[in-house]
């Protein structure tokens, strides 16, 4: 099944600082693993960048993406503005016009910008592949980053009401 692999939000501001996500370099290796598997395997990768009117606003030293990230011409820019990477963008006509029918998902945000996309995709159809380590987010009050990327690979790996899956897999084990 044809299948493309989205990239969320690495960007810098989350990446750095105080308030930068866990693990952030390691989630990026992976993150790069499996974007040089999708190109090699000719697989859209799309590079999605949320923004806003703070640290992510359009054009900022924020808002580029981490310099550890490996992007190349080839790979497919997409700007949003909220937390799904389908709302008030093209990225639902981007995969239609490339016959996408799977996603492979990863990036920043855990809680915020890949549940939500995740979401998305299955409500839209879309089975979706969730790099188990290939996502990050930064503590809350309540959990621990560590906690907050588990807790969301078992409850989106779970959801069972959209007659497609989430199936989490670690970076070195999906292919394309």
């Amino acid at each position: 099944m044809p299948t493309a692999l989205l990239i969320i939000d690495v960007q810098h501001a989350l990446c750095t600082g105080q308030d930068a996500v866990a693990d952030a370099a390691a989630t990026i290796a992976n993150i790069n693993l499996l974007s040089q598997r999708a190109r090699a395997a000719r697989a859209p990768v799309i590079v999605v960048q949320h923004e806003d009117a703070g640290e992510l606003a359009h054009g900022s030293a924020g808002w580029q993406l981490a310099a550890e990230l490996d992007v190349t011409e080839q790979d497919v820019p997409l700007r949003k503005r909220g937390s799904d990477a389908f709302h008030q963008t093209d990225l639902q006509s981007m995969l239609k016009m490339r016959h996408i029918s799977h996603l492979v998902i990863c990036g920043m945000q855990t809680q915020f910008c890949v549940e939500s996309t995740v979401r998305r995709a299955l409500a839209l159809g879309y089975p979706v592949t969730l790099a188990g380590d290939g996502h990050t987010t930064t503590d809350n009050d309540v959990l621990s980053a560590d906690r907050i990327v588990a807790h969301h690979n078992a409850t989106l790996s779970n959801l069972g009401a959209y007659g497609v899956r989430t199936t989490v897999r670690a970076a070195r084990d999906i292919e394309f």
